[in-house]
């Protein structure tokens, strides 16, 4: 049986799992255990530790499908299913430290850079509050983003962004997630106070993205095209598969009600030409978001495996397409709640948290569109935009 045909005959479970993770503001014991168990946490792990190395495009489906079904799940496992692929790219000591003794940990994240990280001898000291660490109860240890000063890029000097990996005893979790719409995912903040991260431990964006020539320290080891991929587009990838497997099951629900309603003059909602059409035009911005991801996937996946460098321009198009891709999606999706019953107002209306929940989603930084647009429309013109994360 496939990892879909297990997710799907799990439904009823996913199901029960997000209500519980609703009210406990973070995933079930039982979910965990499936998503360790499908093998989903550790499908971007190297197979040298025992992960599944799997392609990229079955790993983002299995994703998807999780979020169909359960939003908060689906997005838990597309974040922390990610940093395992990240440590692929540090130095083997990295990978040592955190997996020798047990190599199904995992790590939540929060990549923006709210702390402060200084220099030192060795590696660097790390300070400060991060938010947003989607998973955190559930993991051994975490990954967080600081810039370490700033280095010259080109004409400019911009932050050195890098990505520190702590162990657990290293930070606190401030447990501060009350929130509207994806309740169960947990996404707290991460306390540091003066933590030291050996340099082995850490991945400079600018150093190793950017440069052909200066491969990350753990592609000697791990060696297969899956670990050439850009981190940014990857790690895009990994939120949007999630949104949209959420708002795939806002749709399957919202088709699921209004087939059912009945109007106030008599007869049915199904049979109303404008709503009709209305669902017509969500399905199409849905399935065209798709669509945009399995392109982005297809075109980073083939670049990989040829070992082509893909530059800036071509990074923006992928995250221009793919992030406009779920802000569309969730806009039709805001559309058809509009015109849903005014019982979507009650919290236990089946829509209420299915929307909550791509709302919220929307709101992360790297599903934002407009940043990533105007640089791409911008080099498409000839003229110069500020700089984003490609």
């Amino acid at each position: 049986m496939s990892v879909i045909d297990e997710i799907r005959r799990l439904a009823d479970q996913w199901r029960g799992g997000e209500e519980e993770a609703a009210e406990n503001r973070r995933l079930s014991d039982t979910t965990w255990k499936h998503l360790h168990e499908l093998g989903i946490l550790r499908g971007l792990q190297p197979a040298r530790w025992g992960g599944g190395e799997l392609d990229l495009a079955e790993h983002l489906t299995n994703v998807y499908e999780v979020a169909r079904l359960a939003p908060s799940a689906g997005w838990v496992a597309g974040v922390v299913s990610s940093h395992p692929w990240q440590i692929a790219l540090m130095a083997d000591q990295a990978q040592q430290d955190f997996w020798s003794a047990d190599a199904a940990k995992t790590t939540s994240s929060s990549y923006a850079p709210t702390g402060k990280a200084e220099v030192v001898d060795g590696g660097y000291r790390l300070s400060g509050r991060w938010s947003f660490s989607s998973g955190c109860d559930l993991c051994d240890g975490v990954i967080l983003g600081a810039n370490a000063g700033f280095v010259q890029a080109g004409d400019a000097k911009v932050p050195n962004f890098g990505s520190f990996l702590l162990t657990r005893d290293q930070y606190r979790i401030e447990d501060n997630w009350f929130t509207a719409g994806m309740r169960g995912t947990g996404s707290k903040d991460i306390v540091v106070d003066d933590a030291f991260v050996p340099g082995h431990r850490v991945l400079l964006s600018l150093k190793y993205e950017y440069n052909p020539d200066t491969p990350a320290p753990g592609q000697a080891l791990n060696d297969g095209w899956l670990y050439r991929l850009p981190w940014a587009v990857m790690f895009n990838l990994v939120l949007v598969a999630p949104m949209l497997g959420a708002a795939r099951g806002f749709l399957d629900a919202w088709t699921g009600e209004t087939a059912r309603r009945r109007l106030n003059w008599g007869g049915m909602v199904r049979d109303d030409p404008l709503t009709q059409l209305h669902l017509a035009e969500a399905e199409y911005a849905h399935e065209a978001a798709v669509m945009k991801m399995y392109d982005a996937v297809a075109t980073i996946t083939e670049a990989a495996k040829a070992g082509v460098f893909l530059a800036k321009p071509e990074r923006a198009r992928l995250r221009w397409n793919i992030t406009r891709g779920c802000q569309e999606a969730g806009a039709a999706i805001n559309h058809l709640y509009r015109i849903s019953s005014g019982r979507t107002a009650y919290v236990d209306h089946p829509l209420h948290r299915l929307f909550q929940d791509v709302t919220t989603e929307l709101g992360h930084a790297f599903l934002s569109s407009e940043a990533i647009g105007q640089y791409y429309g911008a080099g498409k013109l000839g003229a110069s935009a500020p700089e984003v994360m490609l």
